[in-house]
């Protein structure tokens, strides 16, 4: 099993627009809601792509009984209400224009308490552990950095995909694999890096630190990776368009896939895997879907280079 934990849960909204101009009224043509966030979307992409998965965190009752409705899930529930992302998808090319409640403040002492005693019951059963996303008001930013240190300690991989101060604290926790993009980069290194060579450079201090691997997502320039056996860039030759939000968790998705699996890592395979799941992600209109033949297609078609 793969845990995934989601701190700052979410009800992802989806709104179909033709023609959508901001700054005028439009008619909305269909709308879609369903329980969201980072490690939900994760945990929705690992069990499209065959890998049992099961998500925790932090939720309300009634978001806990709508996730566990449609996927294995094991919620803490200690938020008073959980913000919604509204995303207007335009019909005709497929791109997308996102907004972002900040989410509810916890305020029950106990509810990190309660979230650690969760997710050590449920390491014993697991083979890689996924945190990612923001962090709710009133949660310390050391929380998933202390959630990668029992990951650790059970001896099994971790993914940190988290922001700002939390992705500062993560990177400290000795093996530790960090997704981050360009700017969560540059918060944590304190400068921003152009080119490959100069994202390789920078991820690859943070592995020197303790890190096992550090991986840089650019978007439609695909992605850089430093690790312990060395670092690559990949990316597709021509970039898919349509929506990139969730583009990141399949990443995640296709990395911890990989990470789980018995043996050593073979890095190249597992970048360009990320590539062009993230892409499959990019054609659909929600996040925590992929289209598993635009995956399949798309994986020879993914250019892969050793970064020296």
């Amino acid at each position: 099993m793969i845990l995934t934990v989601t701190l700052n849960p979410a009800y992802d909204m989806t709104y179909r627009v033709q023609n959508f101009e901001p700054g005028r009224a439009h008619q909305v043509s269909a709308v879609e809601q369903r329980v969201g966030g980072a490690g939900i979307n994760v945990t929705r992409i690992l069990n499209q792509l065959g890998k049992y998965s099961r998500a925790t965190g932090f939720a309300d009752h009634q978001f806990a009984a709508a996730a566990e409705r449609e996927l294995p899930a094991d919620f803490v529930h200690a938020l008073p209400w959980v913000r919604r992302t509204v995303v207007v998808n335009e019909c005709d090319d497929g791109t997308a224009t996102s907004l972002s409640e900040p989410g509810a403040r916890i305020s029950g002492l106990d509810a990190v308490d309660q979230l650690l005693v969760r997710v050590t019951g449920l390491l014993g059963d697991s083979s890689a552990v996924v945190v990612s996303g923001s962090l709710p008001a009133g949660i310390r930013s050391s929380i998933p950095a202390e959630l990668a240190r029992l990951a650790g300690a059970a001896g099994i991989p971790v993914i940190c995909d988290v922001q700002g101060r939390a992705l500062e604290l993560a990177a400290a926790v000795p093996g530790v694999v960090l997704m981050p993009d360009l700017d969560e980069l540059e918060r944590v290194i304190g400068t921003r890096p152009d080119t490959t060579a100069e994202i390789a450079d920078a991820a690859g201090a943070l592995v020197e630190d303790g890190a096992d691997a550090v991986i840089v997502t650019r978007g439609a320039a695909g992605m850089v990776a430093a690790t312990r056996a060395g670092a690559w860039s990949a990316a597709l030759p021509t970039p898919c368009s349509g929506n990139p939000t969730g583009a990141g968790d399949a990443a995640a998705a296709a990395v911890i896939s990989a990470l789980a699996a018995p043996g050593q890592p073979d890095w190249p395979d597992i970048l360009t895997d990320a590539v062009a799941t993230s892409a499959a992600a990019v054609v659909m209109a929600v996040a925590g879907e992929i289209d598993l033949s635009v995956r399949q297609r798309l994986i020879s078609d993914v250019l892969i280079e050793k970064v020296s």
